[in-house]
């Protein structure tokens, strides 16, 4: 039976917010840290501990033996490993950002007694901030666990039990194939939608008087705060760059094949299939797998899984329970 663990999260914008929100609401007991002043008043305000500097969050976290979550931006992570070295070095860690390679990299860096898992919850909106946060925004999303051969199984345990209490469903992956899985599905998103926004507003104002539900749809994250999308999108630049090469190449094939026949019909269909496809996986049937963690293969299973679009959904013991197209 996994103990269920104290939470300390750094950071507590609108995914930190909603984590230290969604694992109060399972019954954790929870505090956080924050370098906003307004976050820190408003979590405050409603109800929840924040320390008074994150020394003194991560003082406590090594006290009450808490899994420590880094929800800071990518550019604040090493300045917050650093303190997390100094007051809390052999912590439970593990961390809610878009990118895990270049998260991994930072902890073996700083801190490497850390007894770090990546995570990353698939979920959000453009908005940010504390007031933009919800104890339910993880229901039923995808929140990827790192599972590498050599993941601390015990800590490995404990991420996967707080996503399941968000109300999440775990997706174990290498972080090296989340990283180019999301180059494909949200970063390079975020790039295509800036350079469409800027591609509408060149039209002047007739375009944007026009503009309807395609465009507002295709552009809704480019009103996230630049900074993060930025730091983000360069964050994981090696997998971006292979994902903006294949985006090219299919913009240029679209460019050909309208500017030699005036048809557009390959790419449109290939969109149309490739969308059925997004949409069948989301809602088809599942069988449910068992994996046996004390199996010296049970990393690697896991990892087979959720590359193949599994979802693991309960852990009892020594168990896991995935459910597989």
């Amino acid at each position: 039976m996994v103990r269920v663990l104290p939470v300390c999260v750094l950071g507590l914008g609108l995914i930190g917010g909603s984590v230290l929100r969604a694992a109060s609401a399972a019954g954790r007991a929870v505090w956080g840290a924050t370098a906003s002043t307004a976050d820190a008043e408003a979590a405050t305000a409603a109800g929840f501990t924040v320390e008074a500097s994150l020394d003194d969050a991560l003082r406590r976290a090594d006290e009450e033996d808490a899994l420590v979550v880094l929800a800071v931006p990518l550019t604040a992570l090493p300045e917050v490993l650093r303190s997390v070295a100094a007051f809390a070095p052999g912590c439970r860690l593990t961390d809610v950002t878009s990118v895990k390679g270049a998260v991994t990299e930072a902890v073996r860096k700083i801190n490497p007694y850390a007894r770090y898992v990546g995570g990353h919850p698939m979920a959000g909106t453009s908005r940010s901030g504390w007031a933009s946060g919800s104890a339910e925004l993880f229901r039923d999303a995808p929140w990827v666990v790192t599972t590498e051969d050599d993941s601390d199984q015990e800590v490995w345990a404990e991420v996967v039990q707080l996503a399941l209490s968000c109300g999440a469903h775990v997706v174990p992956t290498s972080s090296a194939a989340h990283d180019d899985a999301v180059a494909r599905i949200s970063h390079l998103p975020h790039l295509l939608a800036a350079v469409l926004a800027s591609v509408g507003a060149s039209g002047g104002p007739l375009s944007l008087a026009l503009a309807a539900g395609s465009f507002g749809d295709g552009t809704r994250v480019a009103s996230s705060r630049p900074e993060l999308v930025q730091a983000m999108c360069e964050g994981n630049r090696a997998a971006l760059l292979d994902a903006v090469d294949d985006a090219l190449g299919r913009l240029g094939a679209a460019r050909g094949s309208l500017a030699s026949t005036g048809g557009l019909a390959a790419t449109v269909n290939a969109g149309h299939l490739a969308r059925r496809e997004l949409e069948q996986h989301r809602s088809g049937p599942r069988q449910a797998v068992k994996v046996d963690l004390t199996a010296d293969n049970a990393m690697a299973t896991l990892r087979d899984l959720g590359n193949r679009g599994g979802r693991l959904t309960s852990l009892d013991g020594t168990v896991a329970v995935v459910k597989t197209l």
